[in-house]
């Protein structure tokens, strides 16, 4: 945070910036009236802040979730920031993993920097293990039901065990190829907990792909179940969005799921559903979306600025 006040060149963008960074951080607050701001003012604060994030460490968590629906335990990995140990609530991001991926894979590869981002931004990253279940609830074995743990069981286990900010608001969920498909089915058929949303290279519409990446597993084969296959896609699931609801597509145009995304874009278009919507060179690979993770933590920040009162950031936990 302390990087984007330095690199703001508007004055007034400033001085806006620096009030949304007291509502996450209110320790500074009852000092400081933005809008007497000098630029000298905000480079003082931005030592200030510096020095008092070093006294503190930011805490990678590897916990074990139990999942009452799938009688099991589920794996998580959680980034909390430096910051948290004030004590104040925080926004939630979580991070959905690709197939063939655990819930190490965003920190131990996508982007390693995870943790400085949770500094950067205030927030706490949320890393789940989605198996390779898609994360919808599957039709064919009751031990994979990760729509149900990740829109309920695990955001509650979340805002119980730890500083968040409990409300949709306040809450972003995104992820690559896989977990792109599952941050969307989950936020649009869950409004009332995902306030944001993103997909990077997602597999919205994997019906082109019948004997890929384990779908029939959960499914059915397509041949039998086409109705099960239709109703199972994220994009077929657009009419549950709900207004004030903020989205984020991203796919490269070298990528195999990049016509599918396509569809979602003009399909959102055709309805008059806002959202972001990111093409550019690249491939389904890693460095794509280590990379464009960076401008979603950005579309989410901003989001979070939006819905979420600074009694609510203030809030003891």
């Amino acid at each position: 945070m302390v990087n984007l006040i330095a690199k703001e060149i508007n004055y007034n963008q400033k001085n806006k910036i620096m009030c949304h960074f007291l509502t996450f951080f209110p320790i500074f607050a009852t000092q400081i009236n933005p809008q007497k701001m000098k630029t000298r003012h905000l480079l003082t604060i931005a030592v200030l802040i510096s020095a008092f994030f070093s006294a503190n460490a930011q805490r990678i968590d590897t916990i074990k979730v139990h999942s009452a629906s799938m009688e099991r335990d589920v794996d998580n990995i959680v980034v909390t920031p430096e910051q948290y140990n004030d004590g104040y609530a925080f926004p939630v991001v979580y991070l959905l993993h690709g197939h063939g991926d655990d819930h190490t894979k965003w920190v131990g590869h996508t982007q390693p920097r995870l943790p400085q981002l949770a500094n950067q931004y205030g927030v706490i990253f949320v890393c789940p293990d989605g198996d390779t279940s898609w994360y919808f609830d599957s039709y064919i074995n009751p031990k994979v039901r990760f729509e149900t743990y990740i829109s309920q069981e695990l955001v509650s286990y979340i805002d119980k065990h730890y500083k968040t900010i409990a409300n949709p608001g306040a809450r972003a969920i995104t992820g690559f190829s896989m977990g792109g498909h599952g941050a969307l089915w989950n936020a649009f058929r869950h409004p009332d907990v995902f306030g944001a949303c993103g997909s990077l290279s997602g597999g919205v519409d994997f019906r082109a792909f019948p004997n890929n990446w384990h779908i029939k597993d959960h499914l059915g084969e397509q041949k039998d179940n086409v109705e099960r296959w239709n109703q199972s896609t994220a994009l077929s699931q657009i009419d549950k969005i709900k207004p004030g609801q903020s989205i984020a597509i991203d796919c490269g145009v070298d990528d195999f799921f990049y016509p599918c995304n396509v569809a979602l874009h003009e399909a959102l278009l055709e309805k008059k559903i806002p959202h972001d919507y990111t093409i550019r060179p690249g491939g389904h690979n890693h460095a794509y979306w280590g990379n464009a993770i960076l401008y979603q933590l950005i579309f989410f920040t901003e989001h979070f600025i939006r819905h979420t009162t600074m009694a609510e950031a203030q809030t003891k936990r």
